[in-house]
């Protein structure tokens, strides 16, 4: 036992020397390893430089046809199939001059003609495709569901079907060889995709809005012209855009509605280049049709914004 009288010894914490200056302080945050980012920014560098490298390889096996028939508008025709590379050896412009004048009439005269038919094509879609999506999108009247089957079906329709009916219906009303069988129905709705694209345009249009310019007095004219037709440009370029490229590169109807030289249309001039015989002028047809893809190319470059835009609002809500 221990005497109360002595003092009890407690502890004393001994105190830790500083560390010296040769020595450097360090928190434990310090300590732990650093994580260098620079292998997994050079992995992510390769493999984009690798995707972008396999873009331009397919975007460039996809343009080859589309290059080698503007090298081939200027080789000369022993040359066309002699030499199929690209870079040509021997380079001849006459293949312009002497397809521009190779036919009945100049170039210029089917260019115009197939000009006029365009024309009234996107005219008639813009007009009657836009009534009748407002009529789907906004009115409400008996058996609107019905018709709205009916027309997602009719897109279903090859044109092979309809084309033998419509052939008599035009003799029958004397249309043929002339340009209303390829623009009235235009005028009447029959091309369904562009009414289903800008019905779901108009449905992504806010109803708030055509209840404010109703409570204003505005009827469906000027609700139709005032409000949604402003708002839906993007749609109408779209509609504009397909109609102008699906009309200019169409061959088949216009060549059964056309028959008269002065008549064709630029897919039937060029048809006429090409001989059953086998005395195909082969540089003069492939000089033509660089001249008539330069109006698609010029309408798909200046609206391509509109295209994508008009494309993704009216399949995303």
């Amino acid at each position: 036992m221990t005497d109360a009288s002595t003092p009890t010894r407690t502890a004393t914490p001994t105190a830790v020397p500083p560390p010296s200056d040769g020595e450097k302080r360090t928190a434990p945050e310090d300590r732990r390893p650093t994580v260098r980012p620079r292998g997994r920014h050079l992995r992510a560098r390769i493999g984009s430089v690798l995707k972008h490298a396999g873009l331009i390889a397919f975007g460039f096996v996809m343009l080859y046809p589309l290059l080698w028939m503007l090298a081939s508008s200027f080789k000369p025709n022993a040359l066309i199939f002699r030499e199929p590379g690209l870079i040509p050896t021997d380079i001849d412009l006459s293949n312009y001059t002497d397809g521009w004048n190779a036919l009945l009439h100049p170039f210029s005269h089917y260019l115009i003609n197939s000009a006029l038919v365009v024309l009234g094509s996107v005219l008639g879609n813009l007009l009657s495709c836009s009534l009748a999506a407002y009529a789907f999108a906004r009115l409400e009247f008996r058996g609107k569901r019905l018709w709205f089957a009916i027309m997602l079906m009719s897109i279903m329709l090859p044109i092979h079907v309809v084309i033998v009916p419509q052939y008599v219906l035009f003799s029958q009303l004397e249309w043929i060889n002339t340009f209303l069988p390829l623009i009235v129905p235009k005028i009447l709705a029959t091309d369904a995709f562009f009414i289903f694209l800008m019905v779901q345009f108009f449905r992504g249009i806010p109803r708030e809005l055509d209840e404010a310019a109703t409570i204003d007095g505005a009827n469906h004219l000027r609700i139709y012209l005032q409000i949604l037709l402003p708002l839906s440009m993007p749609a109408l370029a779209t509609t504009a855009i397909f109609t102008f490229i699906w009309t200019w590169n169409d061959f088949f109807s216009q060549l059964i509605f056309l028959t008269r030289p002065e008549m064709y249309t630029v897919p039937i001039a060029l048809r006429t280049f090409v001989d059953s015989t086998g005395n195909s002028s082969w540089g003069s047809l492939f000089a033509m049709s660089i001249v008539s893809l330069i109006p698609v190319f010029i309408a798909f470059l200046f609206g391509q914004k509109y295209l994508v835009k008009g494309i993704a609002t009216t399949g995303i809500k």
